[in-house]
């Protein structure tokens, strides 16, 4: 196929074309041509390399992560192990959540095993829990708390 004004590109990568407006501003795509009338014009490398992007950012790559191995995909001295440590680091982190996700499963699990489900809400030991548990946290200096109450980076739980 040649040339794709926006939405054609947005559709073949099924992206809204907002995302392609937002790849051009983060540098992640080139600025397009433009026709006589200021209509962006794109090609098949435009819409291959936003069907990479988006297939970095399926497998839990950041954007900037899907830059760095869309430049390393483009130099003619890169060797795979650099897109390996990147990948690497990605499953790390898919580790860390997963943990962090099988922590919150089993407190859940445990706080829902308490609850006997027939008493009034001023007696749920599960509400009980969430307000002491703040509580408790909001006594503490953060400096003094620990690795498992310390927030995520203030990023939360998937971040």
């Amino acid at each position: 196929m040649g040339n794709f004004k926006i939405g054609e590109l947005a559709a073949a990568a099924g992206v809204g074309r907002d995302t392609i407006r937002y790849y051009e501003r983060m540098g992640l795509l080139r600025a397009p041509e433009r026709t006589a009338a200021g209509y962006r014009i794109y090609d098949q490398t435009d819409l291959e390399r936003v069907n990479f992007i988006r297939s970095a950012q399926d497998l839990g790559f950041t954007l900037e992560q899907a830059r760095q191995l869309l430049e390393l995909r483009a130099s003619d001295t890169a060797n795979a192990q650099a897109v390996l440590d990147i990948t690497r680091a990605k499953i790390a982190d898919a580790e860390a959540r997963l943990q962090r996700l099988s922590d919150i499963r089993d407190m859940l699990r445990m706080l829902a095993d308490e609850c006997p489900g027939e008493v009034p809400v001023s007696d749920c030991p599960i509400l009980a829990f969430l307000s002491a548990r703040r509580s408790a946290r909001r006594r503490q200096p953060e400096n003094e708390q620990t690795q498992e109450e310390r927030p995520q980076e203030k990023k939360g739980v998937l971040s």
